[in-house]
C-alpha cells in the first residue's frame, strides 16, 4: 500500500518525513517538485507534480491519501480516494460536502480521517480523554454542571510588540477576525459577531503559571456531543478558543477597528494590503523559536464546588529541526496515516479518535514533541 502525500508546505515535513523514515511507501505530491525536492529529496526521489488526474491513475486499493493541500481540495480527493477503494487523511475541520460522504466510505470500506492536526486535533484527543477520566471517576454525576475549555494558539517563543508573528501569509488570521463564534457561557449560548468583543482572560496551569488573552473560535456547540456531552446534562461553559499573548487585544486595537469597517471587494484589497505589511514588519526570523500553546480543561461542580477538576497543558517550542507548529500538526496526520494502514479505524468520515486505545498511544507519541506536557489535576 502507498501513501500518497499531496504538499509540501510549511506544516507538513515532519510528518512526511517521519512516514519515509518509518520505511513506507510513499509517493509524494506537490504543485513545485523542486520545492519537495528541498524538504524530503534527501529520503525519496518518488516526487511528482501534483495533478489530480495523474494521482487518479497512481491510486490503488487500499492506499491512503494525505490531503495537506488548500481546503478547496480535501472533497475532491477524497471523494477520488473512495472511487479507487483507498483511504484519505487531512488536518482540516470537517466541511458539511465531507460529512455527506460517509455513506459511501462506509460503503466502499474506506476510512477518511479528518481534523487530525493541532487544533483540530490534539484538542480532540485531550478532551476525549478528560471525558474518558471523568466517566470513571467517583465525582461523575449527570446532575454535576459542566465546563469545558479548549485554548490553542501559536505565539512567538520571544515576544514582540505585535504581541504576534507570522510564518505564512498573515490573510488567513486577518480573515478569522471577521468570523463570528458561538459558545456556550453562564449556560446560555453565546454569539460573538467579532472575536476582539468576547476577549477575556486565560491563566495558563503551566509550572510557572502565566496569563494569555482567549477569545472563543468557531462553532463550539457541536462539539459538545463529539466529546460525548449527553443531552441533558447541565453545561456552565463550553468554549473552543484561540489563544494570543498578554496584551495582543492592545497591539491589536488600531487592526481591529479597521477591520471592522471593511467590506466587499475594496475591503478584501485592503486585508490583502494589510496582510503584505504585516508579513514584512512581523515575520518570523530564519531559525527564529515559534511557541504552541494548548489548553484543555473539564470541570465538575455540585452545590457550587468543585468535585472534579482537570487541565492537559501542552507547552512546545520550535528547533533546530523546524517549527512546533508543523512538528504538532504534521506528525500527527502521520499518526492518523499509520493508523488506518494498520486497520485501527473503521471505514466512514471521522475526527481525531475518541476510542481509548487510540488516544492512549497517539498522546504518548505527542508527548515527546513537546517541551511540556502533563495532567493538572487541580484538586489534588
Amino acid at each position: 500500500m502507498t501513501i500518497h502525500w499531496c504538499g509540501t508546505g510549511l506544516s507538513a515535513i515532519p510528518g512526511l518525513r517521519r512516514l519515509l523514515e518509518a520505511g513506507h511507501k510513499v509517493t509524494v505530491w506537490n504543485r513545485t517538485v523542486d520545492k519537495a525536492r528541498e524538504a524530503v529529496g534527501d529520503l525519496t526521489q518518488d516526487i511528482r507534480a501534483f495533478d489530480i488526474d495523474a494521482l487518479g491513475a497512481a491510486l490503488e486499493k487500499g492506499d491512503v491519501v494525505v490531503s495537506m493541500l488548500p481546503g478547496d481540495w480535501h472533497v475532491p480527493l477524497a471523494e477520488l480516494a473512495i472511487s479507487k477503494d483507498a483511504n484519505f487523511v487531512s488536518s482540516s475541520y470537517i466541511a458539511p460536502e465531507m460529512r455527506a460522504l460517509d455513506d459511501r466510505a462506509k460503503a466502499a470500506g474506506v476510512a477518511l480521517v479528518n481534523e487530525v492536526g493541532l487544533d483540530p486535533g490534539i484538542d480532540h484527543l485531550m478532551a476525549h480523554a478528560l471525558m474518558a477520566d471523568y466517566r470513571a471517576s467517583d465525582a461523575f454525576d449527570p446532575k454535576n454542571q459542566l465546563s469545558f475549555i479548549s485554548y490553542c494558539g501559536g505565539v512567538p517563543k520571544i515576544p514582540n510588540a505585535f504581541r504576534y508573528k507570522f510564518s505564512w501569509s498573515p490573510l488567513g488570521v486577518l480573515k478569522a477576525l471577521r468570523s463570528p463564534s458561538r459558545s456556550i457561557r453562564d449556560f446560555e449560548e453565546l454569539r460573538v459577531d467579532r472575536p476582539w468583543d468576547a476577549i477575556s482572560s486565560y491563566t495558563a496551569p503551566l509550572p510557572e503559571a502565566e496569563a494569555f488573552e482567549v477569545y472563543p473560535n468557531r462553532d463550539s456547540v457541536p462539539f459538545m456531543a463529539d466529546y460525548g456531552f449527553e443531552a441533558g446534562w447541565p453545561v456552565k461553559h463550553f468554549v473552543r478558543g484561540t489563544l494570543r499573548l498578554d496584551g495582543w487585544a492592545q497591539a491589536w486595537a488600531d487592526v481591529f477597528a479597521e477591520v471592522e469597517t471593511l467590506s466587499g471587494p475594496e475591503g478584501d484589497a485592503r486585508l490583502k494590503q494589510m496582510s503584505d505589511q504585516f508579513w514584512d514588519e512581523n515575520a518570523y526570523d530564519d531559525g527564529e523559536p515559534d511557541r504552541v500553546v494548548l489548553c484543555v480543561g473539564l470541570t465538575a461542580e455540585q452545590d457550587g464546588q468543585e468535585v472534579w477538576h482537570k487541565t492537559y497543558v501542552m507547552d512546545a517550542s520550535g528547533d533546530a529541526q523546524g517549527t512546533a507548529m508543523a512538528r504538532l500538526v504534521s506528525i500527527t496526520v502521520a499518526l492518523a496515516v499509520e493508523s488506518v494502514l494498520a486497520g485501527r479505524i473503521e471505514p466512514g468520515v471521522h475526527a481525531a479518535p475518541s476510542a481509548p486505545d487510540l488516544v492512549g498511544d497517539w498522546l504518548g507519541e505527542i508527548g515527546a514533541l513537546a517541551q511540556h506536557l502533563e495532567v493538572v489535576d487541580h484538586l489534588a
